[in-house]
C-alpha cells in the first residue's frame, strides 16, 4: 500500500467534497482534480472522463483485479442550486451539530461519494477478488448524461461489472425501481395583430393555453390508470407543466409563447404514449385554434432531457447483494429519477441504495445525520467483506 495516501474519516472528505460549490451551472473541476489527487497518493488506476466543452469530467476508479463481475459504486457530484433559500450558514462549509451533518450536497449525494473514498485505504488493504469500480459523475441533477461516458467503458477496456449500486438516499433501503423522467419545451409561434381584430393574426398564448389545458387531460388519464404495481407515490404517472411565458402587451395578439412542461413515467409506461397523445392535440390545436383564419403559425416541441427509468428485476445479482448487505428482506420504489435507468439500459443489474432522506435534498440546511453515515460505512464495509472472499 502507498504510504502516501491521506486517510481521511468520512466526514473529514465529506467537509473537503462539500468545500466545492459544484451547482450544476458551474464547472466540478476543482472537485474532480481533489479527487484525482487524493487516488493518486494511493495509487489507484482511474480514469478522467471530460465533457465536450471540457469544463466538467467524471472520474472513474477501479480498486482490485481488473476482473469481470465486480461492482460499481455510483454518485454524483453537483448538486441544486442555493440562490433564494434561507441557509442559516454557508451551504459550502459543513457544519455538524446535533448529530447532523449540513451542507449542500450533504445527502444528494455527497455523503455517498465521502464514504466511498474514504473507505479506499481499507478497500486497498483486503485482498479483493472482484473489483470495486466508484464512478463520480455530473449533470445528475440536469440531464443524468455526466455517467454514460464511464458506462460505455464497462465491458471495453474496463471488466464487465456484475452490478451497480447508485447511492441516493433511500435510507439503505434497497430500492429496484424508479420512474422515468422526459422534460420538453413547446413553443407556440403565432402571428401578431391588434386584439381588435383577431381574424387578422394568431394568437400564440390562447394556443399555448389550450395544449396546457390538453396536458392536463392527459395527466387526467394517467391519474385515472394508477398504478397496477401498487409501489409508487403519487400513484400514477404524472404529467406537469412549470414555467409558462408569451406575448408583449394586452392588445396585441401574441407571437410567441412556449411552456416547460414534464412528464414522470412509471416503469411500464409506453414511451411513445405521452408524446402521440400531445401530438394530437397539437394538431388540433394548430387546425382549430392557431390557424383558424389563416396559415398564421405553427407549434414545436423540443425534447430536452430523457431519463430512462428503473425497472424492477427480481433475484438480480444487484438486488440480491444489497438486500444481503443492507440487512433487509423486501425491495422499495423511489419516486425521484437517478442514473440507475442509465447502467440498466446498458445491460447491467442495477439498484439504488444509500444513506440519508430524500426529503432533506434540495432544502435549505440540507443534512445528513451522524448515525445514517454510520449506517452507509457498516454497508460499504460488508461489501468490501463480501468481496474478499
Amino acid at each position: 500500500m502507498p504510504a502516501t495516501g491521506e486517510r481521511l474519516s468520512t466526514l473529514d472528505m465529506l467537509a473537503r467534497l462539500v468545500s466545492f460549490d459544484t451547482e450544476s451551472d458551474k464547472s466540478n473541476l476543482a472537485l474532480i482534480e481533489s479527487v484525482c489527487g487524493y487516488l493518486d497518493g494511493w495509487g489507484v488506476p482511474y480514469l478522467r472522463l471530460p465533457n465536450a466543452a471540457g469544463d466538467k469530467a467524471a472520474v472513474l476508479a477501479t480498486i482490485g483485479p481488473m476482473v469481470d463481475g465486480g461492482v460499481v459504486l455510483s454518485g454524483h457530484t453537483d448538486v441544486v442550486p442555493v440562490a433564494g433559500q434561507a441557509w442559516t450558514g454557508d451551504p459550502f462549509a459543513l457544519r455538524v451539530a446535533d448529530g447532523r451533518a449540513y451542507g449542500r450536497g450533504a445527502v444528494d449525494m455527497k455523503g455517498f461519494d465521502a464514504l466511498a473514498l474514504a473507505l479506499v485505504p481499507e478497500m486497498l488493504a483486503t485482498d479483493l477478488k472482484r473489483p470495486i469500480h466508484i464512478l463520480l459523475s455530473y449533470d445528475e441533477e440536469t440531464t443524468c448524461l455526466g455517467s454514460m461516458d464511464g458506462i460505455a467503458r464497462f465491458g471495453a477496456d474496463l471488466p464487465r461489472p456484475g452490478a451497480v449500486i447508485v447511492g441516493e438516499p433511500t435510507g439503505m433501503e434497497v430500492a429496484d425501481a424508479h420512474k422515468s423522467i422526459v422534460t420538453c419545451l413547446t413553443t407556440v409561434h403565432g402571428h401578431e395583430a391588434h386584439s381588435a381584430r383577431p381574424a387578422l393574426g394568431a394568437n400564440a398564448v390562447t394556443a399555448a393555453c389550450e395544449l396546457v389545458a390538453g396536458l392536463n387531460r392527459i395527466a387526467d388519464l394517467m391519474i385515472e390508470r394508477g398504478d397496477p404495481s401498487g409501489r409508487f407515490d403519487p400513484a400514477s404517472t404524472t404529467v406537469h407543466v412549470g414555467t409558462i411565458h408569451g406575448g408583449t402587451a394586452r392588445n396585441i395578439l401574441a407571437k410567441e409563447c412556449r411552456f416547460h412542461w414534464e412528464y414522470r413515467g412509471l416503469p411500464d409506461l409506453d414511451p411513445a404514449e405521452i408524446p402521440r397523445l400531445f401530438a394530437a392535440e397539437v394538431e388540433r390545436v394548430t387546425r382549430e385554434r392557431l390557424n383558424r383564419y389563416g396559415a398564421f403559425g405553427r407549434i414545436e416541441t423540443l425534447e430536452e432531457v430523457d431519463i430512462p427509468g428503473l425497472a424492477p428485476e427480481p433475484g438480480s445479482e444487484a438486488e440480491r447483494l444489497c438486500l444481503r448487505l443492507a440487512g433487509r428482506n423486501r425491495t422499495i420504489a423511489v419516486p425521484y429519477a437517478t442514473e440507475a435507468g442509465q447502467f440498466q439500459a446498458a445491460g447491467i443489474p442495477t439498484v439504488v441504495c444509500g444513506p440519508g432522506d430524500i426529503a432533506q435534498a434540495h432544502q435549505p440546511d440540507e443534512f445528513i445525520t451522524l448515525d445514517a453515515l454510520g449506517r452507509g460505512e457498516r454497508f460499504l464495509r460488508n461489501l468490501i467483506e463480501s468481496y474478499a472472499s
